[in-house]
């Protein structure tokens, strides 16, 4: 079955017959579920995708075994790897559609699964919805769902292979939410519309989240009509890719001939041509010195080649928010690594669906470098008179502490070079303890390997526990090993169990490991400091730069990371950026671990050993 298609438009509909829905950047397949030995997922062209993501069939099997549902069961929907609730990683998807070698597909299935999005519903057991409304399809879908338990909406921290697009009524709140985690763009469909088989129908209408650049036109290929394209990067021709589509026959004619007319150079079938053509480009993405889908959208007579710029070009791709001035944007940060204020920036923009989470609700301090390395630095916990309306804040004593809940503040605190960003256990309002956390701090970086020994020991420890933990490096020498706790607990109740962790590991491994505050008397031992978890403290926020002459981001890691060949200096803003596009985020299911931890068993344990040893205390 040939699946229904979207229209392509810049402009949604918005009158009362439409619903909205993310569209997501993935494999358009159409999911068949006839036996547990009989599951097709079929794309497009009709090729079985199963093969390259053998983790939806095997999520499928379970279900079929969990669960007694009407068959068969045909769903249409999106083959994604979720970077958020929103946005999607699309060129990695790409790579794992190209395996072909068995055991490497298994490998990536394992180190990171696909999600397949349903968003419509075609059959449920004798049942076909093919001719039913697009509403009623789409509330039968999330009956089906909610009678499998399985997502109502996307989540990259749920297990599930199987997740449930929805519809929202506001196409403003979808394009928002789109616009805010880089999302592909939004579908709106006709809410009476049926399903057209293999039609590409106007009931169902796209709209992309186009990014934009200025540039200007470098050389034409008269082969096949594609002009090449570039900004200035200081005093060089940067080539930023090349466009085919957009232009009128018209444009397009008048241009060819331009070109022709002022080539200065002439190979094959391309003529090259001076900066002096300046075009506005629309585009998806840039990845790897290429863009993605380009666009041609209008000509700027009014913009001279020397405005396009690589870093206006780096400026707008990351869709930085409105609201927020870029002030100093090539400022140089660090003496010993090239970064500049731009860069920074935009490392938070990239990462900023799994730096927000992190941060949000709690109050924040900050230490500031107004001129990076180069100058002095300072701790901000009191928000500046002068900060945008955006900004929240939060009353705690005498402090009027910054609540990053928003890009726009991730943005500005960003511009105000705050590079570290440090947040408390516990958020605003809320007296329960969020999490545990151990900071594993060895002597040095030459020392990194006891942080390694402590974290694993830990690991198992827990493990036996039944205690879902987290790891991430300090983003300086250290680890720093996180469990999530559900809500309820008190200071008293973690404090004596970061009290029992840290004197299990100095008993059992007393030359390696030292709860002595004094650093001459630890004798090349690891610290673990578990006084540092408690009211009133902080901890560096994961994923927030540090401010050291290496530039070291303190980076969440998966737990098959912690061995020999670990170290910190692994970790810069280029590898975080790829590794979350590779891998995704360790962290992604913290929050979730927070249901299933079994803490109250731990600290029941804990405390009447307490007690046993005060009773024993006083008899003696």
């Amino acid at each position: 079955m040939k699946p229904m298609l979207p229209v392509l438009r810049h402009e949604l509909p918005s009158d009362e017959d439409w619903l909205y829905e993310v569209k997501y950047d993935g494999f358009r397949g159409m999911l068949t579920v006839q036996s547990n030995d009989q599951i097709s997922l079929q794309s497009r062209n009709g090729k079985d995708l199963l093969p390259h993501f053998p983790e939806i069939k095997e999520y499928i099997r379970t279900l079929l075994n969990e669960y007694a549902f009407p068959l068969p069961l045909i769903l249409d929907g999106e083959v994604v790897l979720l970077r958020s609730s929103f946005s999607t990683e699309f060129l990695e998807l790409q790579v794992r559609g190209r395996m072909r070698n068995e055991q490497k597909i298994l490998k990536a299935a394992s180190r990171r699964p696909v999600t397949f999005l349903a968003f419509d519903l075609l059959q449920f057991g004798k049942k076909s919805y093919v001719d039913e409304p697009y509403l009623t399809r789409k509330e039968k879908l999330k009956e089906v769902f909610s009678l499998l338990q399985l997502p109502l909406k996307p989540a990259p921290s749920h297990p599930s292979s199987l997740q449930m697009v929805p519809s929202f009524k506001d196409p403003k709140r979808v394009w928002e939410l789109v616009e805010k985690e880089e999302g592909e763009g939004v579908v709106a469909k006709r809410s009476g519309s049926k399903w057209e088989v293999g039609k590409r129908s106007t009931n169902w209408i796209k709209s992309k989240n186009w990014k934009h650049c200025q540039c200007f036109i470098t050389a034409m290929d008269e082969a096949n009509d594609y002009f090449h394209i570039a900004v200035f990067d200081g005093g060089h021709i940067m080539p930023i890719g090349l466009f085919h589509f957009g232009l009128s026959p018209e444009e397009k004619k008048t241009v060819k001939a331009t070109i022709k007319q002022n080539s200065t150079e002439k190979k094959n079938s391309l003529y090259y041509i001076n900066p002096a053509i300046t075009v506005k480009i629309l585009y998806l993405n840039w990845h790897e010195g290429k863009l993605r889908e380009p666009h041609f959208k209008q000509f700027l007579f009014s913009t001279p080649p020397e405005a396009c710029t690589f870093d206006q070009f780096k400026i707008d791709e990351a869709s930085l928010p409105a609201s927020v001035d870029i002030t100093h944007p090539e400022k140089e940060l660090f003496q010993d690594v090239s970064m500049t204020k731009l860069d920074y920036i935009r490392f938070l923009r990239k990462m900023s669906v799994v730096i927000i989470p992190f941060l949000k609700d709690r109050p924040l301090t900050c230490i500031r470098f107004p001129h990076g390395l180069f100058g002095e630095s300072f701790y901000q916990k009191n928000t500046p008179d002068y900060s945008p309306e955006f900004v929240e804040t939060y009353k705690g004593e005498d402090t009027e502490y910054t609540l990053c809940n928003n890009l726009e503040t991730l943005i500005w605190l960003g511009n105000q070079l705050a590079l570290e960003f440090h947040v408390p256990f516990q958020k605003a309002k809320e007296t329960y303890v969020n999490e545990v956390v151990f900071d594993l701090d060895p002597p040095g970086r030459d020392h990194f390997r006891l942080a390694v020994k402590a974290a694993t020991i830990m690991k198992g420890l827990f493990d036996r526990l039944n205690l879902q933990s987290f790891v991430k490096t300090s983003g300086n020498k250290g680890l720093q090993v996180y469990i999530p706790l559900p809500p309820g607990y008190t200071w008293e109740d973690t404090g004596l169990f970061t009290e029992f962790i840290a004197h299990y590991l100095v008993t059992n491994y007393p030359e390696d490991f030292t709860i002595e505050r004094l650093k001459k008397n630890r004798k090349e031992r690891l610290y673990v400091d578990y006084i540092q978890h408690g009211e009133g403290k902080t901890i560096i926020a994961p994923y927030s730069l540090r401010g050291n002459e290496k530039a070291l981001v303190a980076t969440p890691l998966w737990w098959s990371e912690v061995n020999d060949d670990l170290h910190p200096e692994l970790f810069t803003i280029d590898s975080v950026l790829k590794r979350f596009q590779q891998m995704g985020c360790p962290f992604s299911g913290f929050e979730r671990a927070k249901d299933f931890q079994p803490f109250d068993k731990v600290i029941d344990f804990l405390k009447t050993r307490s007690k046993t040893k005060k009773e024993g205390s006083r008899k003696i």
